[in-house]
């Protein structure tokens, strides 16, 4: 897919500051970083969404994005990270093209992921447990 820049950046099109990379697989410098170490891990074939992946792609991808969540904590020197995912503009996906983001993390780093949330009652979970059941 030419219009993907995470393609581009596979094809060596695209100038990036590459982390690591094997046959199907491709870690680099987000040049947007959260913090300090933020690094994306993609697929170098093209799916928009994780939905759309094949098991046996997906697994290798997340043996490689652990990995290279390894190096990034030991490089950054922190003891923990975040690893976002997203699917679609509506959950705030940017960039259609599968992607892991390591963001590393230190203490009061100031950076957050907090949402306002509530208590679902009893009625309510079990109402969206059972839809979710069904389509398993």
């Amino acid at each position: 897919m030419t219009e993907c820049i995470f393609c581009k950046i596979v094809e060596n099109k695209v100038p990036s500051y590459k982390i690591s990379e094997n046959k199907d697989c491709m870690s680099f410098l987000d040049i947007y970083p959260c913090t300090e170490g933020h690094v994306l891990c993609i697929p170098k074939k093209h799916y928009e969404t994780i939905d759309e992946m094949p098991e046996e792609e997906l697994k290798e991808l997340i043996v490689f994005t652990q990995n290279t969540g390894k190096a990034v904590k030991k490089a950054m020197k922190v003891k923990g990270f975040n690893l976002l995912q997203s699917n679609h503009s509506d959950a705030g996906q940017v960039i259609p093209h599968v992607h892991f983001h390591i963001i590393p993390r230190k203490s009061n780093d100031g950076l957050t992921f907090e949402n306002k949330r509530c208590e679902g009652t009893k009625e309510k979970l079990e109402e969206t447990k059972n839809k979710i059941k069904e389509q398993m």
